[in-house]
This record gives structure tokens, C-alpha cells and sequence, in this order.
């Protein structure tokens, strides 16, 4: 893995960090620069009622997606696709940021779903940001799931990233914010059909 921050992504790109790292802001960014499609795992994932896909549905959808020249991804579900999407990617961008920069944007995030009670990915799944406050609660509390595995997870994004099976890829590991918006600057220039320009704006979390 190089950490050489100045790395060209390609054209089939996949997002991966903790909850709030902004994965979601930069995958759309990059998507719109690239003129390809934006897909979040999160939306394949989750079906209406907050019900999990079995998981071969959720693979099949995962390889459709992937099946084109050009997309890009954000999202992690590890145990249960990479071996479906890593092998058909070029770049992974890794935004490894800090639990102080993440928590914070994950709080936030509950309580704006929360309050607009807006349906995400096309569903009627809503947010109740008092069910997040249950934080003995992992499975159900996205604010203590992601104080509990934030280190664990670097940890298996280290042995994922290293793995010689997934050689072929580009990683870009970004480690915070200011890191991202100096690597955004250092792209190429975009084509002239992208209607992607700036630095994303990384303060609502993905």
C-alpha cells in the first residue's frame, strides 16, 4: 500500500471508511468528476422496514453495479461483498479519519435524519435518534457501533488494503479532512462533460 496522498484515482472506485468519514460526499463528488455512477452499499443493503437483504441478493446487486467500465462506490459490508467488489475495482480510497472528527459528524447526521424524517435510499426507512442514544446497544445504535469498531476497523482495512490478492489496486489512505481537500486539489483536471468542480465539502457525513 502507498500512502502517497498525489495518487490519480481510476474509474471504478470504491469508498471505504468509518461512519462519518465521509465516504457518501466524496464517492458523489467523484462520480459526477468522472461522469459515472454513484452507488452506495448502504442503499443495495437495506430494503424497506429496515430489513437486511439476504445476502446473495446482496451480492448479485453488488456485481451488477460493478459489472460497467466506470462507477464508483461508497460503502464497506466487507464480510459480506468484497470479494465481489474489490477483485473488479482499480482505487480504493480509504478515508481513515480520527474518532474525534467522525463522532461528531455521526451525531449530527442522526439527529438531521431524525429531525426531517426524511426516507433514505429510496425507502421508508427513517431515523429515530433516540434509538441511537442506546449505547450498550451496537446493533442498534450507529453512534456506539462506531466508537467500538473504529479501531478494529482500521485494523482490517490495514490487512484488507495489504493483501496480495488485491495488488492490482490503487489506495489512496487519506487521514484527515485537510488531507482529503489537498488531494482533491491535486487531481487532474476534470473533463470538460464533469460538472464536478471545488473541493467536496466533507462536514456532512457520508
Amino acid at each position: 500500500m502507498n500512502d502517497d496522498i498525489t495518487q490519480q484515482p481510476g474509474e471504478r472506485i470504491i469508498v471505504i471508511g468509518s461512519s462519518g468519514a465521509g465516504k457518501s460526499t466524496l464517492a458523489e463528488r467523484l462520480a459526477a468528476r468522472i461522469d459515472a455512477p454513484f452507488v452506495e452499499l448502504d442503499a443495495l443493503f437495506w430494503e424497506p422496514g429496515w430489513k437486511a437483504a439476504q445476502d446473495e441478493v446482496f451480492r448479485e446487486r453488488v456485481r451488477q453495479v460493478t459489472a460497467g467500465e466506470r462507477w464508483v462506490l461508497a460503502g464497506n459490508y466487507t464480510s459480506r461483498q468484497l470479494d465481489v467488489s474489490w477483485p473488479r475495482a482499480d482505487t480504493i480510497i480509504w478515508l481513515d479519519m480520527p474518532l474525534a472528527t467522525v463522532l461528531p459528524r455521526v451525531i449530527r447526521r442522526c439527529w438531521q435524519r431524525h429531525r426531517s424524517q426524511e426516507g433514505l435510499w429510496g425507502t421508508d426507512n427513517r431515523e429515530n435518534f433516540w434509538e441511537h442514544l442506546k449505547l450498550w446497544n451496537t446493533d442498534e445504535s450507529i453512534i456506539s457501533y462506531t466508537i467500538k469498531t473504529h479501531r478494529s476497523r482500521r485494523r482490517l482495512f490495514e490487512r484488507h488494503t495489504r493483501d496480495p490478492r488485491y495488488a492490482h489496486l490503487t489506495v489512496i489512505r487519506l487521514r484527515s479532512p485537510k488531507e482529503v481537500a489537498h488531494w482533491w486539489r491535486s487531481l487532474a483536471p476534470a473533463p470538460a462533460t464533469s460538472a464536478a468542480s471545488g473541493t467536496p465539502q466533507l462536514t456532512a457525513p457520508d
